[in-house]
């Protein structure tokens, strides 16, 4: 199988060229014009071409091709060009047999029949891979004119859903009970029985353009109902009567005929630019609560006001202590008793100065931070660019595979940055093995995701499922890894080598302090613990979203509410690990370089615990390579999660210590 790749840098450049514009809906998609049979040309098309992707299920991680199903194929198949997001997502389009004229409807067209004989051992595997897929649920997904074809119906307290999909099939279990599609019909009533759905009734509506300065009709939205219908005469079949059985146990010879029928309905309503809107607003993660949203919200905004409110205060009176002290043995100093205390009780009472001499003492492994830090520079920049022109609408479900290719590519441009932070910071501990940390830089972190998803890719592969990554697209980006990527990072670590060290506000000691006995809650191991609670508090709301666009393959479009969401993580991470560094440093616990990246890392554990949460509770997959693949992904998102929030910890700890060691007088 060939997958052409369409790695077009230029429309990347060009989108983030145009973010500051305010655009029409969906920038970089152009509406098409149709027109009815004899009235088209250049600027107006006639034929409807409908694509097919591939298929999935919520109950397996597996995705396949349309064609691995033995369903009516394109004589004339061609597939349009797929950008690499598409290619990593699995993403298969390729043309389909279904063709419609334009305002020409259709009642009853054959499409195909296919022909199952008994005692064929290929038939036999085919007709079991079909039935397979039908316990699975596996899912169709359509397109036309770059719209999916949904399958609407009717759901609890009235309302409508719209599901982007619709099923290939159903089953009736041994004992009599309807799974999955098979509710909705009265007729599904076998047991041990397998419904295929062969026919679809579509309906396409479109928008009029004359009196609105443009030619033709544009398509606003494409539904479909699927049914099973077994037409006793193939050649001339009516689309009417007992629904498609597929037995169990395959005793006889099978003939599956699939037909379909066209309605065409003009909607001068709709508008081209809100197509998309009747399918985003019956999805589920719509209907949610947006109270109790907002009120975490403002939950977590409250206790990060207090925390920065109560480091301000007890810093201030701290600074001013210490700095009153340094001149007399004793002073007086605002106190709730309002006594005089001496330079001694102060120290007592608040031990962070005492640590003054040690607190940028290099830490232990401090390459391996460095190159963490360089990686997490580089996710995090990446991910702000990516939500940002997300939120513009750049990469919205409309343009497939926008938002990965987005992704990598910013993370392939941005190596000069993680060269350049892990260079100054291995610089700034005294780090003379510069060569080593710019390959560490450059190979180590994405080296792990590159070889996690590399054995998914083999598992998928030998599974035979749509999603294996070709041969071509593995050398492409090893090419991106090792042609622009690591060169990039060389560059960046070049520039922060022939930087001075970061200059410290205060000199180092040469012999180290012993740190005193520390409570339970000073030691390393619950601080760090604790540390993860606040941020994934603000985050495991959109996180069970994000989850269930990955796997439960629902459509996630809220991309403002993930950037505010994303806001707060930061200030979240920064301050609970800035509380947690502060009270460490009064415990004269000095060792805060590796704690403040741990703290706000921690996050990344309560992720996967929740990962691990949802997979037991909200999904059905089944099969060892579903579970291995799911953990396997999972795992690569918690790495690129710990460095990111490390990272943003490590940074605001850093900024702190040396903004109130800068302010104190020091002897």
């Amino acid at each position: 199988m060939k997958t052409r790749i369409d790695m077009d840098f230029v429309l990347v450049f060009t989108l983030v060229a145009f973010s500051t514009c305010s655009g029409f809906y969906l920038p970089g998609l152009a509406p098409v014009s149709f027109c009815e049979e004899g009235k088209g040309g250049d600027d107006c098309q006639t034929l409807i071409q409908l694509f097919v992707n591939r298929l999935d299920s919520v109950e397996s991680v597996l995705p396949y091709e349309y064609d691995v199903f033995d369903f009516c194929k394109d004589d004339n198949e061609r597939r349009p060009s797929e950008n690499l997001g598409q290619v990593l997502f699995g993403e298969r389009i390729e043309t389909s047999p279904y063709k419609f004229s334009f305002k020409k409807d259709v009642k009853c067209q054959e499409l195909c029949t296919k022909v199952y004989v008994k005692g064929k051992p290929e038939d036999k595997n085919m007709l079991d891979f079909l039935k397979r897929g039908m316990q699975l649920n596996y899912q169709h997904h359509w397109i036309v004119d770059n719209m999916p074809v949904t399958w609407c119906y009717d759901v609890e307290d009235g309302q409508k859903y719209c599901n982007p999909g619709f099923p290939i099939g159903c089953l009736v279990t041994i004992d009599g009970r309807a799974k999955d599609a098979c509710v909705i019909n009265s007729e599904f009533n076998k047991k041990n029985t397998f419904y295929v759905f062969n026919h679809v009734a579509i309906k396409i509506t479109y928008h009029n353009g004359e009196g609105e300065g443009w030619r033709g009709a544009r398509l606003v939205a494409a539904t479909l109902e699927p049914k099973s219908i077994k037409n006793v005469d193939a050649e001339k079949p009516t689309c009417e009567g007992l629904p498609m059985e597929v037995p169990a146990e395959f005793d006889s010879d099978l003939k599956i005929t699939y037909t379909y029928s066209v309605t065409f309905e003009e909607n001068n309503d709709i508008k081209w630019a809100s197509r998309w809107d009747y399918i985003l607003v019956s999805m589920p993660h719509t209907n949610i609560q947006w109270f109790s949203i907002m009120n975490s919200l403002v939950i977590v905004l409250f206790l990060s006001g207090m925390v920065a409110m109560i480091m301000l205060r007890t810093l201030h009176k701290d600074i001013a202590r210490y700095n009153q002290v340094d001149q007399g043995d004793l002073i007086k100093v605002p106190s709730t008793q309002g006594k005089s205390i001496s330079y001694e009780d102060a120290q007592e009472e608040s031990g962070w100065k005492q640590v003054h001499g040690d607190v940028f003492r290099p830490p232990r492994k401090g390459m391996l931070l460095s190159v963490f830090l360089g990686q997490g520079t580089q996710i995090f920049i990446m991910t702000f660019i990516t939500l940002f022109l997300a939120c513009l609408g750049f990469l919205s479900p409309a343009n497939r595979g926008a938002l990965m290719t987005c992704s990598v590519v910013l993370w392939v441009l941005l190596g000069t940055p993680a060269g350049y932070v892990s260079a100054r910071l291995y610089k700034t501990f005294g780090g003379e093995k510069w060569k080593t940390n710019v390959l560490l830089t450059a190979l180590l972190c994405p080296g792990i995701v590159f070889a996690d998803f590399f054995l998914m890719n083999l598992i998928l592969w030998v599974e035979g499922s749509s999603a294996a990554i070709p041969f071509g697209t593995l050398v492409a980006i090893l090419a991106l890894w090792f042609g622009i990527s690591v060169p990039l990072t060389f560059v960046g670590a070049y520039f922060g080598f022939k930087k001075p060290a970061i200059e410290q506000p205060v000199r180092t000691n040469q012999i180290p302090r012993q740190i005193p006995e520390q409570s339970f809650f000073t030691k390393p191991v619950p601080g760090i613990v604790m540390g993860g609670i606040l941020p994934f508090g603000c985050i495991f709301i959109q996180l069970f979203f994000i989850l269930n666009s990955i796997w439960s393959h629902q459509m996630y479009y809220m991309f403002g509410f993930l950037f505010l969401v994303f806001i707060i993580l930061l200030i979240t991470c920064s301050e609970a690990t800035i509380l947690l560094c502060y009270f460490h440093l009064c415990a004269e616990d000095y060792h805060w370089w590796w704690r403040s990246f741990l703290t706000s890392g921690f996050t990344a554990v309560y992720l996967f615990v929740y990962a691990v949460h949802y997979f037991f509770s909200k999904l059905q997959i089944v099969g060892a390579a579903s579970t291995i693949l799911y953990f396997g992904y999972t795992s690569i998102m918690v790495l690129i999660f710990f460095l990111f929030t490390g990272t943003i910890g490590f940074f605001a700890c850093f900024w702190f210590v040396n903004k109130i060691y800068s302010v104190v007088k020091v002897d």
